[in-house]
């Protein structure tokens, strides 16, 4: 874990927004078939290090996302009448392409845990470079528990959210463990590798959380989607809140949740960061197994 080989090396928080920048202006531009140098100055670099960084990030070229996006468009898929949703569809930006090959499990913190708001337990936290920028990371001995994107200058906004979701928690800071970990998460080379989840929440959220990871790690689904699945189909605007509320993105895949309109809709961490992952699992199309959890043991 942590080698060259890994996705997240040798990205630093800069790197994230000029991919975004250069796959939104792709994604807008790619009819009229912008050379390299255009793409590459939309991400503020030369085309020669654009070149790399995007295949690094990607495992294509630009020009190569450049004709994904645009074979797809030229099958007719893209319709000027149709939404967001369906263009995104039809560009292979949020199809049934897979998250990761890792096993993930989830299960919720203790009563105990619960009731006295952390106390006690020991979060091994720190910030890692990921594919999709700079993150917060917290772990327990029983896995992990909090992973959330970090905007420039926004490291100690963090912290304080994730002191206020473990108020009586001590935090051990640990940036080399946090790297690996996200090594682990985002490296094709420790596909295989269990990652164990331990979150706090509600049972009704815990609930859509599985739910996510059952329906929307395998394929993009709606809120009435979660709805029906959590045997509460008349309450859409409560798995909505349920998603918002999700304390590891990524691994629990809330950025698959599309609206029934068709559209993308919005995102904890940004519209650009849920562009960016939709595009990078369709280009990358990995797999994943979801294993079952132990029922909640938590009270509402």
């Amino acid at each position: 874990m942590g080698s060259m080989n890994t996705p997240t090396a040798n990205l630093d928080s800069r790197d994230f927004a000029r991919i975004a920048a250069a796959i939104a202006y792709i994604d807008a531009n790619f009819r009229a078939q912008p050379r390299l140098a255009s793409i590459a100055a939309a991400a503020h670099l030369s085309e020669f290090h654009f070149n790399r960084l995007f295949r690094r990030w990607a495992g294509v070229t630009p020009r190569q996302y450049l004709a994904f996006v645009t074979a797809r468009a030229a099958r007719g898929a893209l319709l000027g009448s149709r939404s967001v949703l369906d263009a995104a569809y039809a560009v292979g930006l949020s199809g049934p392409g897979r998250l990761h090959d890792l096993m993930v499990t989830l299960e919720a913190v203790t009563p105990g845990e619960l009731k006295s708001l952390g106390g006690g337990l020991t979060l091994t936290t720190g910030f890692a470079h990921t594919p999709f920028g700079r993150a917060l990371l917290a772990s327990t001995a029983r896995g992990l528990s909090h992973l959330s994107f970090v905007e420039p200058g926004g490291d100690q906004g963090a912290l304080r959210e994730l002191s206020r979701q473990w108020p009586g928690a001590r935090l051990r800071f640990d940036d080399g463990a946090a790297q690996q970990l996200a090594d682990s998460i985002w490296s094709r080379e420790a596909a295989g590798a269990p990652v164990r989840l331990a979150v706090k929440g509600t049972n009704f959220q815990l609930k859509v959380w599985r739910a996510l990871l059952q329906t929307a790690t395998h394929e993009p689904t709606t809120y009435g989607e979660l709805a029906r699945v959590t045997g509460r189909p008349a309450a859409a605007r409560a798995v909505g809140a349920a998603v918002g509320a999700n304390p590891v993105a990524w691994l629990i895949p809330c950025h698959n949740v599309l609206r029934a309109s068709g559209e993308l809709g919005g995102y904890h961490w940004g519209a650009a960061r849920k562009r960016a992952m939709l595009s990078w699992q369709s280009l990358r199309r990995p797999q994943v197994r979801v294993a079952s959890a132990p029922r909640s043991r938590q009270a509402t």
